[in-house]
């Protein structure tokens, strides 16, 4: 396994593979399939996450990602449907591969009774790690959370930005090859989140493999080098960033909102946006409506600014494409529960 050393911080890796050979996927998934009840939560996914890159799972809430990470961990057995997790076939081997993986869960699981330090020591110890190897590591984890001078604080006296760094250091204890993130930063600040991604970043660039789920486009647009989105259990689109973006969607976008518009019995907004959309549609490939917003996707939108440049009482942003217009076409704009 590879070992981690005392850095200011980040995190150093041995080279995964000094031989130059192929190396095979950290998670290869192959026609998974996992039923409740009458629901086909998650339904012929096929994936896999190479080394030392962040893969993503993108989809609206329902879609079946925490199910599906669930499956690739051996926590809950597949109806059908094959996984390899680092090397092991899950769910037999699980035990054996859960040895070389952390996780940060969607919701915190710190131990309230225990201080910073005596979490991680604790966690550690579920690894077969001796004491004097996990206190060890704890300075050095600490201090790459962001936490040094933290070890004796207790949870309660924590933000959550915090907490959310000490989960990530507690899945980083046994130094895993994998790590599976479960909406990392959700609920946090804006600094706390773009700390979080610095380290991420850290992470992969020291070899680790990242398995993400985030409902913030901009995360994964920032951190995923591969993605799928899913969507009622299955792959609906898969590729980078980049690429999604490419093949999904107009290069560029102009939303133009009136906040004091009304609006008919379908959600369109009347009056003077009403007007400008109808009147201007044809200057853009696409047109969709959310609330008082008319989002105009278009190829060269230069005949869309200059009309918006003389209509009194609208105002407007311009701006390139990005993941969350991809994931909107992909998934819709209807709310998920």
């Amino acid at each position: 396994m590879a070992t981690l050393v005392p850095a200011s911080d980040s995190v150093a890796l041995m080279p995964a593979d000094a031989t130059g050979e192929a190396t095979a996927p950290a998670l290869e998934v192959s026609e998974l399939r996992k039923t409740y009840g009458q629901t086909e939560v998650v339904a012929g996914l096929s994936f896999s996450a190479a080394p030392g890159t962040c893969f993503g799972l993108l989809g609206p809430n329902g879609a079946g990602k925490t199910t599906t990470l669930r499956l690739c961990l051996g926590l809950t057995g597949p109806d059908s449907g094959s996984i390899m997790l680092g090397g092991h076939a899950i769910p037999v081997d699980a035990q054996k591969a859960r040895a070389h993986v952390g996780v940060v869960p969607q919701f915190d699981n710190l131990d309230p009774d225990f201080t910073c330090a005596e979490n991680l020591l604790v966690f550690g110890r579920y690894f077969g790690l001796k004491d004097a190897e996990i206190r060890a590591r704890i300075p050095q984890l600490l201090e790459f959370s962001s936490l040094t001078g933290k070890g004796e604080a207790r949870i309660s006296a924590l933000s959550g930005g915090m907490k959310r760094r000490l989960t990530l250091a507690r899945a980083l204890i046994a130094n895993p090859d994998i790590i599976f993130l479960d909406e990392p930063t959700t609920g946090l600040d804006p600094q706390a989140r773009h700390l979080i991604w610095e380290r991420l970043k850290k992470l992969k660039s020291a070899g680790k493999t990242l398995i993400l789920t985030t409902h913030f486009m901009d995360e994964a647009e920032r951190l995923c080098d591969r993605l799928i989105v899913i969507d009622h259990g299955r792959k609906i689109a898969e590729g980078s960033p980049r690429q999604l973006i490419a093949e999904h969607i107009e290069p560029q976008v102009v939303e133009v909102f009136d906040e004091s518009s009304d609006h008919d019995d379908n959600g369109w907004p009347q009056g003077q946006l009403a007007e400008f959309t109808e009147n201007h549609r044809h200057l853009a490939e696409r047109v969709e409506q959310s609330g008082e917003t008319a989002f105009f996707y278009c190829r060269e939108p230069q005949a869309l600014l200059a009309s918006l440049a003389s209509a009194d009482g609208l105002r407007y942003v311009h701006r390139a494409s990005n993941l969350e217009d991809v994931f909107i076409k992909l998934t819709g704009r209807e709310l998920r529960d």
